[in-house]
């Protein structure tokens, strides 16, 4: 990619797994102690409902192959729906429905419309898009 072209926003407003830290020294602390890995695992694995964890498992694939195929072309910046930012984010966009993709800040698909974001940014960035096998 050449210096003067800047990636593509890719904004992803979704549901996503919770997990909360003690200060560094702490979770050192705990990690060396064998106590905190499990304790933040069983945070994220109880942080969603299991269709809500699923929808962040199809997000999260999508979100892999957009940079196996774009590389640096694209920057992917996912909030979370339930944070501050998330509300003041779906209150611009105007989405209710999550996963929420908003393109170059202009282009929205809500409900995790995937195939059309990806008409979107191949769109934007000039490439063809190619069918996924």
């Amino acid at each position: 990619m050449s210096q003067d072209k800047v990636p593509l926003l890719v904004e992803i407003i979704a549901y996503a797994p919770t997990a909360y830290y003690h200060c560094m020294h702490c979770e050192v602390a705990f990690r060396e102690m064998g106590v905190s890995n499990n304790f933040h695992r069983e945070q994220l694995d109880s942080s969603l409902p299991a269709d809500l964890a699923a929808e962040y498992q199809k997000m999260s694939d999508w979100v892999r192959d957009l940079f196996r195929r774009y590389c640096d072309q694209v920057v992917v910046q996912v909030i979370d729906a339930a944070s501050v930012e998330g509300f003041i984010k779906s209150l611009r966009y105007k989405t209710r429905k999550f996963p929420a993709i908003i393109v170059a800040r202009k282009a929205r698909f809500s409900h995790g419309d995937y195939e059309q974001a990806d008409v979107e940014i191949a769109r934007l960035l000039g490439v063809q898009l190619q069918a996924v096998v």
